[in-house]
Protein backbone atom coordinates (compact mmCIF):
# COMPACT_ATOMS: atom_id res chain seq x y z
CA UNK A 1 0.00 0.00 0.00
CA UNK A 2 1.38 3.79 -0.50
CA UNK A 3 0.40 6.22 2.12
CA UNK A 4 0.19 9.74 2.20
CA UNK A 5 2.96 9.81 4.94
CA UNK A 6 1.74 13.13 6.57
CA UNK A 7 -2.13 11.85 6.80
CA UNK A 8 -1.25 8.19 7.54
CA UNK A 9 1.00 9.83 10.65
CA UNK A 10 -2.12 12.01 11.53
CA UNK A 11 -3.83 8.50 11.99
CA UNK A 12 -1.97 7.45 14.52
CA UNK A 13 -1.05 10.52 16.17
CA UNK A 14 -4.94 11.23 16.57
CA UNK A 15 -5.47 7.94 17.87
CA UNK A 16 -3.32 8.19 20.60
CA UNK A 17 -3.80 12.16 21.23
CA UNK A 18 -7.85 11.24 21.30
CA UNK A 19 -7.13 8.35 23.82
CA UNK A 20 -4.59 10.52 25.77
CA UNK A 21 -7.81 13.03 26.32
CA UNK A 22 -9.96 9.85 27.03
CA UNK A 23 -7.90 9.15 30.30
CA UNK A 24 -7.36 12.57 31.31
CA UNK A 25 -10.93 13.31 31.45
CA UNK A 26 -11.21 10.39 33.08
CA UNK A 27 -8.73 10.57 35.54
CA UNK A 28 -10.15 13.88 36.35
CA UNK A 29 -8.00 16.37 35.09
CA UNK A 30 -9.34 19.82 34.40
CA UNK A 31 -9.93 21.20 30.75
CA UNK A 32 -8.46 21.81 28.53
CA UNK A 33 -7.67 18.33 27.83
CA UNK A 34 -5.25 18.54 24.81
CA UNK A 35 -3.34 21.37 23.26
CA UNK A 36 -4.28 20.20 19.73
CA UNK A 37 -6.64 23.16 18.72
CA UNK A 38 -9.02 21.09 16.28
CA UNK A 39 -9.52 18.19 19.55
CA UNK A 40 -10.16 21.14 21.07
CA UNK A 41 -12.79 23.01 18.79
CA UNK A 42 -14.43 20.09 17.47
CA UNK A 43 -16.37 16.61 19.07
CA UNK A 44 -14.26 13.52 17.83
CA UNK A 45 -15.39 9.59 18.77
CA UNK A 46 -12.77 7.93 21.34
CA UNK A 47 -10.31 6.26 20.01
CA UNK A 48 -12.27 3.48 21.04
CA UNK A 49 -15.98 2.81 19.99
CA UNK A 50 -17.12 0.98 23.57
CA UNK A 51 -16.06 4.21 24.96
CA UNK A 52 -18.07 6.13 23.27
CA UNK A 53 -20.99 7.88 25.59
CA UNK A 54 -23.76 6.05 23.82
CA UNK A 55 -21.60 2.88 23.76
CA UNK A 56 -21.34 3.24 27.63
CA UNK A 57 -24.61 3.86 27.66
CA UNK A 58 -26.15 0.50 25.67
CA UNK A 59 -23.03 -1.26 27.80
CA UNK A 60 -24.35 -0.09 31.25
CA UNK A 61 -28.35 0.68 30.85
CA UNK A 62 -29.48 -1.75 28.59
CA UNK A 63 -27.12 -4.75 28.62
CA UNK A 64 -25.36 -4.72 32.18
CA UNK A 65 -28.19 -3.07 34.62
CA UNK A 66 -28.09 -6.03 36.51
CA UNK A 67 -31.58 -7.51 35.77
CA UNK A 68 -31.41 -11.17 34.36
CA UNK A 69 -32.96 -11.50 30.95
CA UNK A 70 -33.74 -13.82 28.25
CA UNK A 71 -31.93 -14.21 25.22
CA UNK A 72 -34.69 -12.70 23.60
CA UNK A 73 -34.99 -9.77 25.58
CA UNK A 74 -31.30 -9.11 25.60
CA UNK A 75 -31.28 -9.57 21.71
CA UNK A 76 -34.79 -7.10 21.15
CA UNK A 77 -33.21 -4.65 23.95
CA UNK A 78 -29.91 -4.55 22.29
CA UNK A 79 -31.48 -3.91 18.43
CA UNK A 80 -34.27 -1.68 19.58
CA UNK A 81 -31.46 0.59 21.08
CA UNK A 82 -29.00 0.51 18.37
CA UNK A 83 -31.43 1.19 15.51
CA UNK A 84 -32.21 4.70 17.26
CA UNK A 85 -29.17 5.14 18.94
CA UNK A 86 -29.97 8.12 20.83
CA UNK A 87 -30.37 7.75 24.51
CA UNK A 88 -33.08 10.42 25.03
CA UNK A 89 -35.29 8.00 22.95
CA UNK A 90 -34.57 5.05 24.96
CA UNK A 91 -35.29 6.74 27.88
CA UNK A 92 -38.65 8.14 26.98
CA UNK A 93 -39.94 5.08 25.65
CA UNK A 94 -38.49 2.81 28.50
CA UNK A 95 -39.83 4.81 30.94
CA UNK A 96 -43.19 4.93 28.98
CA UNK A 97 -43.57 1.53 28.26
CA UNK A 98 -42.77 0.82 32.28
CA UNK A 99 -39.39 -1.70 31.11
CA UNK A 100 -38.20 -2.80 27.36
CA UNK A 101 -38.67 -6.34 27.14
CA UNK A 102 -39.63 -8.83 24.23
CA UNK A 103 -42.42 -10.49 25.83
CA UNK A 104 -44.16 -7.28 26.32
CA UNK A 105 -43.56 -5.86 23.67
CA UNK A 106 -46.01 -4.56 21.49
CA UNK A 107 -45.31 -2.36 18.19
CA UNK A 108 -48.44 -0.57 18.03
CA UNK A 109 -47.97 0.61 21.72
CA UNK A 110 -44.26 1.77 20.78
CA UNK A 111 -44.61 3.31 17.88
CA UNK A 112 -47.56 5.54 19.31
CA UNK A 113 -45.28 6.30 22.58
CA UNK A 114 -42.56 7.03 19.68
CA UNK A 115 -45.08 9.28 17.64
CA UNK A 116 -45.06 11.58 20.64
CA UNK A 117 -41.76 11.43 21.28
CA UNK A 118 -41.18 12.99 17.57
CA UNK A 119 -42.98 15.73 18.56
CA UNK A 120 -40.58 16.92 21.08
CA UNK A 121 -37.16 16.36 19.28
CA UNK A 122 -35.53 14.33 16.97
CA UNK A 123 -35.66 10.27 17.97
CA UNK A 124 -33.38 8.95 15.53
CA UNK A 125 -29.14 10.00 16.43
CA UNK A 126 -27.58 11.74 12.70
CA UNK A 127 -24.75 9.43 13.34
CA UNK A 128 -25.90 6.47 10.94
CA UNK A 129 -27.53 7.04 7.64
CA UNK A 130 -30.71 4.41 7.92
CA UNK A 131 -32.81 3.36 5.08
CA UNK A 132 -36.44 4.80 5.07
CA UNK A 133 -38.55 2.43 2.91
CA UNK A 134 -41.80 1.68 4.06
CA UNK A 135 -40.54 -2.13 4.03
CA UNK A 136 -43.58 -3.34 6.39
CA UNK A 137 -46.39 -1.10 5.35
CA UNK A 138 -45.69 1.85 7.72
CA UNK A 139 -45.60 5.42 6.66
CA UNK A 140 -43.20 5.98 9.35
CA UNK A 141 -39.14 5.03 9.61
CA UNK A 142 -39.94 4.24 13.17
CA UNK A 143 -43.30 2.21 13.29
CA UNK A 144 -41.09 -0.03 10.20
CA UNK A 145 -38.90 -0.51 12.58
CA UNK A 146 -41.23 -1.48 15.33
CA UNK A 147 -42.67 -3.83 12.68
CA UNK A 148 -38.94 -5.18 11.95
CA UNK A 149 -38.20 -6.18 15.45
CA UNK A 150 -41.74 -8.04 15.35
CA UNK A 151 -39.99 -10.33 12.37
CA UNK A 152 -36.80 -10.98 14.02
CA UNK A 153 -38.62 -12.22 17.01
CA UNK A 154 -40.87 -13.99 14.35
CA UNK A 155 -38.17 -15.67 12.77
CA UNK A 156 -36.04 -16.67 15.18
CA UNK A 157 -33.54 -13.88 15.42
CA UNK A 158 -32.28 -14.72 19.03
CA UNK A 159 -31.92 -18.50 18.23
CA UNK A 160 -29.25 -18.03 15.06
CA UNK A 161 -27.58 -15.10 17.19
CA UNK A 162 -27.21 -18.37 19.93
CA UNK A 163 -26.06 -20.54 17.49
CA UNK A 164 -23.55 -18.79 15.27
CA UNK A 165 -19.81 -19.44 14.66
CA UNK A 166 -18.72 -16.35 14.31
CA UNK A 167 -19.25 -12.67 14.32
CA UNK A 168 -19.30 -12.75 10.52
CA UNK A 169 -22.63 -14.99 11.30
CA UNK A 170 -23.57 -13.16 12.96
CA UNK A 171 -23.75 -9.95 10.83
CA UNK A 172 -24.55 -12.16 7.78
CA UNK A 173 -28.04 -13.03 9.82
CA UNK A 174 -28.90 -9.96 10.82
CA UNK A 175 -28.03 -8.28 6.73
CA UNK A 176 -30.96 -10.99 5.88
CA UNK A 177 -33.55 -8.76 7.17
CA UNK A 178 -35.33 -5.19 5.17
CA UNK A 179 -33.97 -2.27 6.58
CA UNK A 180 -30.42 -3.36 7.61
CA UNK A 181 -27.73 -2.22 5.55
CA UNK A 182 -23.71 -3.98 6.27
CA UNK A 183 -23.10 -1.14 8.00
CA UNK A 184 -25.62 -1.05 10.51
CA UNK A 185 -26.06 -5.27 10.53
CA UNK A 186 -21.63 -4.63 11.47
CA UNK A 187 -22.88 -1.65 14.10
CA UNK A 188 -25.45 -4.03 15.97
CA UNK A 189 -23.21 -7.41 15.78
CA UNK A 190 -20.69 -5.58 17.31
CA UNK A 191 -23.59 -4.97 20.23
CA UNK A 192 -24.54 -7.84 20.44
CA UNK A 193 -21.04 -9.36 21.05
CA UNK A 194 -20.81 -6.90 23.91
CA UNK A 195 -23.43 -9.02 25.72
CA UNK A 196 -23.44 -12.48 26.99
CA UNK A 197 -24.87 -13.86 23.92
CA UNK A 198 -21.76 -14.14 22.09
CA UNK A 199 -18.24 -14.27 22.63
CA UNK A 200 -16.31 -13.46 19.54
CA UNK A 201 -13.13 -11.42 19.03
CA UNK A 202 -13.76 -7.97 17.56
CA UNK A 203 -10.94 -8.60 14.94
CA UNK A 204 -12.90 -11.38 13.68
CA UNK A 205 -14.04 -9.14 10.65
CA UNK A 206 -15.16 -5.62 9.89
CA UNK A 207 -17.09 -3.46 7.12
CA UNK A 208 -16.04 -0.34 6.59
CA UNK A 209 -18.57 2.66 6.54
CA UNK A 210 -18.62 5.88 4.26
CA UNK A 211 -16.75 7.54 6.18
CA UNK A 212 -14.36 5.03 6.88
CA UNK A 213 -13.63 4.54 2.92
CA UNK A 214 -13.08 8.18 2.99
CA UNK A 215 -10.50 8.29 5.61
CA UNK A 216 -8.79 5.89 3.63
CA UNK A 217 -8.70 7.33 0.81
CA UNK A 218 -7.09 10.02 2.59
CA UNK A 219 -4.58 8.10 4.16
CA UNK A 220 -3.43 6.23 0.96
CA UNK A 221 -2.98 6.98 -2.29
CA UNK A 222 -3.12 3.48 -3.97
CA UNK A 223 -4.32 -0.03 -1.56
CA UNK A 224 -2.51 -2.22 -3.76
CA UNK A 225 -5.61 -3.58 -4.47
CA UNK A 226 -6.87 -4.40 -1.28
CA UNK A 227 -10.39 -4.54 -0.25
CA UNK A 228 -11.45 -1.77 2.59
CA UNK A 229 -11.69 -4.60 5.42
CA UNK A 230 -8.62 -5.58 4.60
CA UNK A 231 -6.68 -2.35 4.87
CA UNK A 232 -8.06 -1.93 8.29
CA UNK A 233 -7.01 -5.36 9.12
CA UNK A 234 -3.66 -4.41 8.30
CA UNK A 235 -3.88 -1.44 10.71
CA UNK A 236 -4.64 -3.74 13.31
CA UNK A 237 -1.82 -5.69 12.90
CA UNK A 238 0.32 -2.97 12.72
CA UNK A 239 -0.67 -0.69 15.42
CA UNK A 240 2.48 -1.19 18.21
CA UNK A 241 5.09 -1.28 15.44
CA UNK A 242 3.43 2.01 14.01
CA UNK A 243 3.12 3.72 17.35
CA UNK A 244 6.66 3.12 18.25
CA UNK A 245 8.52 3.71 14.97
CA UNK A 246 6.66 6.79 15.43
CA UNK A 247 7.55 7.33 19.02
CA UNK A 248 4.28 8.00 19.99
CA UNK A 249 3.46 6.85 23.80
CA UNK A 250 -0.15 5.13 22.81
CA UNK A 251 -2.51 4.57 26.05
CA UNK A 252 -4.26 1.79 25.02
CA UNK A 253 -7.68 0.73 26.91
CA UNK A 254 -6.76 -0.71 29.89
CA UNK A 255 -4.83 -3.51 28.54
CA UNK A 256 -6.46 -3.97 24.97
CA UNK A 257 -5.03 -3.06 21.64
CA UNK A 258 -7.14 -1.09 19.19
CA UNK A 259 -9.93 -3.37 17.77
CA UNK A 260 -11.24 -4.08 13.58
CA UNK A 261 -14.06 -2.06 14.66
CA UNK A 262 -11.75 0.83 16.51
CA UNK A 263 -9.55 1.33 13.73
CA UNK A 264 -12.10 1.46 11.29
CA UNK A 265 -14.09 4.27 13.21
CA UNK A 266 -10.42 5.97 13.45
CA UNK A 267 -10.32 6.48 9.59
CA UNK A 268 -13.85 7.46 9.68
CA UNK A 269 -12.25 9.97 12.50
CA UNK A 270 -9.53 11.17 10.48
CA UNK A 271 -11.55 12.06 7.61
CA UNK A 272 -13.13 14.31 9.38
CA UNK A 273 -10.06 15.62 11.29
CA UNK A 274 -8.44 15.69 7.50
CA UNK A 275 -11.13 18.46 6.47
CA UNK A 276 -9.23 21.21 8.43
CA UNK A 277 -5.45 19.79 8.69
CA UNK A 278 -5.54 18.47 4.94
CA UNK A 279 -8.45 20.73 3.34
CA UNK A 280 -6.32 20.22 -0.03
CA UNK A 281 -7.76 16.32 0.19
CA UNK A 282 -11.24 16.62 -0.64
CA UNK A 283 -14.07 14.92 -0.38
CA UNK A 284 -18.03 15.37 -0.67
CA UNK A 285 -17.83 16.11 2.77
CA UNK A 286 -15.57 19.74 3.68
CA UNK A 287 -16.72 20.89 7.49
CA UNK A 288 -17.02 19.13 10.83
CA UNK A 289 -20.43 19.60 11.70
CA UNK A 290 -20.02 19.33 15.42
CA UNK A 291 -18.57 21.37 18.02
CA UNK A 292 -17.44 20.07 20.87
CA UNK A 293 -19.10 21.29 24.29
CA UNK A 294 -16.80 21.20 27.43
CA UNK A 295 -19.01 18.94 30.26
CA UNK A 296 -16.16 17.78 32.63
CA UNK A 297 -14.82 14.94 33.96
CA UNK A 298 -16.73 11.65 32.49
CA UNK A 299 -18.01 8.70 34.75
CA UNK A 300 -15.74 5.99 35.36
CA UNK A 301 -15.86 3.58 32.25
CA UNK A 302 -17.33 0.39 32.50
CA UNK A 303 -16.59 -2.24 29.46
CA UNK A 304 -18.40 -6.08 29.28
CA UNK A 305 -17.36 -8.12 32.38
CA UNK A 306 -15.60 -10.80 30.06
CA UNK A 307 -13.22 -8.43 28.64
CA UNK A 308 -11.42 -8.53 31.84
CA UNK A 309 -10.26 -4.80 32.03
CA UNK A 310 -12.91 -3.10 34.86
CA UNK A 311 -10.83 -4.07 37.48
CA UNK A 312 -8.34 -2.14 35.65
CA UNK A 313 -10.43 0.66 35.40
CA UNK A 314 -10.04 3.09 38.73
CA UNK A 315 -6.74 2.26 39.37
CA UNK A 316 -5.51 3.39 35.92
CA UNK A 317 -7.75 6.67 35.86
CA UNK A 318 -6.07 7.84 39.30
CA UNK A 319 -2.64 7.25 37.96
CA UNK A 320 -3.47 9.10 34.69
CA UNK A 321 -0.66 11.79 34.40
CA UNK A 322 -1.28 14.81 31.83
CA UNK A 323 1.68 14.00 29.74
CA UNK A 324 2.97 16.56 26.99
CA UNK A 325 3.86 15.96 23.21
CA UNK A 326 5.44 19.37 23.21
CA UNK A 327 2.13 20.78 21.10
CA UNK A 328 1.84 24.04 19.70
CA UNK A 329 -1.59 25.45 19.92
CA UNK A 330 -0.86 28.35 18.03
CA UNK A 331 0.04 26.06 15.26
CA UNK A 332 -3.57 24.73 13.41
CA UNK A 333 -2.49 21.42 13.02
CA UNK A 334 0.21 20.95 16.16
CA UNK A 335 2.02 17.83 16.73
CA UNK A 336 -0.27 15.38 13.85
CA UNK A 337 2.30 15.93 11.19
CA UNK A 338 5.35 13.44 10.99
CA UNK A 339 8.83 14.96 12.41
CA UNK A 340 9.60 16.47 8.75
CA UNK A 341 6.59 18.58 8.78
CA UNK A 342 6.45 22.14 9.61
CA UNK A 343 6.03 21.25 13.67
CA UNK A 344 7.97 22.45 16.77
Amino acid sequence: MTPRPEVEHAYWRFAAERQAIFHRRVGGDPAPWTDNSILRQYKFCNAYRASDRVSQFLIRHVIYDGIKRSAEDELLRIVLFRLFSRIQTWEALDGAVGGIDAKRFDPDRYGSVLDGVRTIGPIYTAAFILCATNAFGQLSKHRNHMLLLVEMMRTGLPRRVACARSLRAVFEALLEYPLIGPFMAYQIATDINYSELTDFSENDFTVAGPGALRGIGKVFTDTGGRKPDTVIMEMVKQQEAAFESRGIDFQDLFGRPLQAIDCQNLFCEVDKYSRLAFPELKTNRVRIKVKFQQTGPIPQPFYPPKWGINDRVGEAARNVQLGGWGFDASRPVPSLRPASADVT
